[in-house]
């Protein structure tokens, strides 16, 4: 007996996810399993969180591996990453998950320093040995409150840390100007405040969409990020 099994056709965009501080490109397999499903080349980037300049770079390389343009997805810290890293020509449009959104000369250090008022700041340890890390106790419950406990556990175990010399890493022309952009807004999140995300997006005039998740977006809501970044593709189907 002969079993037909639905096979997508291949999809002419390529998708390059690039992932934020604290955690690995591992986070990103519910995610990539959706989307190489629905027959998108999907390649994942690997921070090494310890400078900015290095980590755009390794998005560029990415971005050049594609086999075809490139709709670029930075959750966090990778917001900062693909801001810079989108100017390339190759890249149709910019997808920020629960992300930081500098503009010229900003960095996420800066983006830090801003208050939102009554709102706790995220649980970072001083700086150590040019590192920054998230208290392990209170990682889980501002990282990903809403993922499985045990897996929120590990996630603080496991945490990379975060280098300053990426922290302090500027934009020099950001890719927001120039390329349809579009926000997945976390509005439980716990390390960048909902309100802060609102104001970066509206200033990036990205389409918003809202969802109710921890920063762990794309563990707990890996359909809803699979369908912002579907939507995203739309510029390179209309042309």
């Amino acid at each position: 007996m002969t079993v037909n099994r639905y096979r997508p056709i291949p999809k002419s965009v390529s998708i390059v996810l690039v992932h934020g501080a604290f955690v690995d490109a591992s986070g990103w397999r519910k995610v990539y399993e959706i989307l190489s499903r629905d027959g998108y080349e999907v390649l994942v980037v690997q921070n090494s969180a310890i400078t900015f300049d290095q980590d755009v770079e390794r998005t560029r390389g990415m971005i050049a591996d594609a086999a075809h343009p490139v709709v670029l997805v930075g959750h966090s810290y990778g917001g900062a990453v693909i801001t810079e890293a989108g100017t390339d020509e190759k890249v149709l449009s910019l997808v920020y998950l629960a992300a930081f959104v500098p503009d010229a000369g900003e960095s996420v250090f800066d983006l830090t320093l801003q208050e939102v008022p009554g709102v706790e700041k995220a649980p970072l340890l001083p700086q150590k040995d040019g590192f920054f890390r998230v208290e392990q106790e209170k990682f889980p419950t501002a990282f990903g409150a809403d993922i499985d406990p045990s897996e929120a556990q590990f996630l603080a175990a496991a945490q990379r840390p975060w280098g300053h010399e990426a922290v302090q890493g500027k934009i020099s022309s950001p890719a927001w100007n120039a390329k349809p952009s579009f926000y997945l807004l976390a509005t439980e999140d716990r390390m960048i405040p909902a309100q802060a995300q609102a104001a970066m997006a509206a200033r990036a005039t990205a389409k918003v969409v809202e969802v109710s998740s921890s920063h762990a977006v794309m563990l707990s809501q890996p359909d809803a990020v699979a369908a912002l970044i579907s939507v995203a593709t739309e510029p390179a189907r209309q042309n």
